[in-house]
């Protein structure tokens, strides 16, 4: 038996935070921060969003060669995002553009990525924040290694909260069906590896909706790999920050993975080449729009008398200048050369790669060399 939004009756989900914006007890789980830090989180989503909304425009009028939006998934990346301890380390897909934010990553690294013009230039060891995957499921087996990698390396189980990591791996609900996810879970459960695997739920794989893809609900599938699986609700900061808390420091104390499922829902197309009319119906997406995440945390902080209308006003005007000064910037950012590919191979150039660098750079010389004769012979 299905609820409206499709999510069985018999299936726990975890919430904090109701679409109305009342705040709701949990047997297993609570939030420990105070409206103050739900005013960040409304900082982070909103802002999430309008760089999203601004990128989707910037690809429109062909400034981007693509954009996967994360409209409707802000509390889900904001929520384990902000979850997350310094030392710890993330690995995303491609649209985690609010973790991205709360790691400290300047947007405009993810702009010039669907720009064409940068494979990532963030620096992944400061933020903590792998370089996003395309190939899908792919970063699910990268974040375990990494992982059991920490783990060889002492930094697990120590006690020392300054010192003990964990890593969390981001992947759709598609992304379940993949051989490369599902070893992944083979391997982090076979060596204890300190991972949260973080399944953004959003009931779409491209097109293919979720009853297709899976006779059980997918966070009951850990159960068979041998850790624990949960359920959250993925519009629900609060909760969203409680489940990843929990796991993370389940992680970090070497007590092995957890798989969270973050039931959510994707409000925009799956990329700017998609067009979700094809094959979802308009009355699904209002029944979503009801339950928008930064809408249910606005609704508590007017509630609770946290916030008025100018910390909303402000925020709003913050994320607009935000939106303009980043599509200055984009718009601003320089064509790679050529040569220029040879720079970002390894952290230090080998004189291999500076010998094959000038080799290139005298090869294209060499036409230029060829014009400027063509041109004069021409005179």
């Amino acid at each position: 038996m299905s609820d409206a939004s499709g999510a069985r009756a018999d299936v726990e989900l975890v919430q904090l935070l109701s679409p109305e914006g009342e705040r709701v007890d949990h047997p297993g789980y609570s939030f420990a921060g105070d409206d103050e830090t739900i005013k960040g989180y409304y900082r982070d989503m909103v802002l999430t969003r309008r760089v999203d909304t601004e990128a989707t425009a910037l690809q429109r009028q062909g400034e981007l060669g693509i954009w996967a939006s994360c409209l409707g998934q802000e509390a889900a990346q904001i929520g384990s995002g902000r979850a997350m301890l310094s030392q710890d380390y993330a690995f995303p897909t491609y649209r985690e553009h609010g973790v991205a934010w709360a790691r400290g990553v300047d947007p405009l690294h993810l702009l010039a990525l669907f720009r064409g013009i940068d494979m990532g230039g963030w620096d992944s060891t400061a933020t903590g924040f792998a370089l996003y995957t395309i190939v899908i499921g792919a970063q699910a087996l990268h974040a375990t290694g990494y992982a059991m990698g920490i783990e060889r390396d002492g930094l697990v189980g120590t006690g020392d909260p300054a010192r003990d990591a964990a890593v969390i791996g981001y992947f759709g609900d598609g992304a379940t069906s993949q051989g490369d996810v599902n070893e992944a879970f083979i391997f982090a459960s076979s060596y204890n590896a300190p991972i949260v695997f973080f399944c953004q739920n959003n009931q779409w794989a491209i097109s293919e909706p979720i009853e297709r893809q899976s006779r059980i609900p997918l966070y009951r599938r850990a159960a068979g790999f041998g850790f624990p699986g949960i359920r959250v609700d993925g519009n629900d900061v609060l909760a969203v920050h409680a489940v990843t808390e929990e796991a993370l420091e389940r992680a970090r104390s070497g007590n092995g993975p957890t798989f969270i499922e973050a039931y959510t829902y994707r409000m925009g197309a799956h990329t700017t080449s998609d067009d979700p009319t094809k094959y979802r119906l308009a009355d699904e997406l209002e029944h979503w729009r009801l339950k928008d995440p930064i809408e249910r945390v606005r609704a508590y902080l007017t509630r609770a008398g946290a916030a008025d209308q100018s910390f909303f006003d402000a925020v709003q005007a913050e994320a607009e200048e935000f939106a303009v000064e980043l599509r200055a910037r984009c718009l601003a950012l320089p064509d790679p050369t050529m040569t220029e590919a040879f720079d970002w191979v390894y952290a230090e150039q080998t004189s291999y790669l500076a010998e094959q660098q000038a080799g290139n750079a005298e090869y294209q010389e060499s036409f230029a060399d060829d014009a400027a004769a063509a041109f004069g012979g021409g005179r």
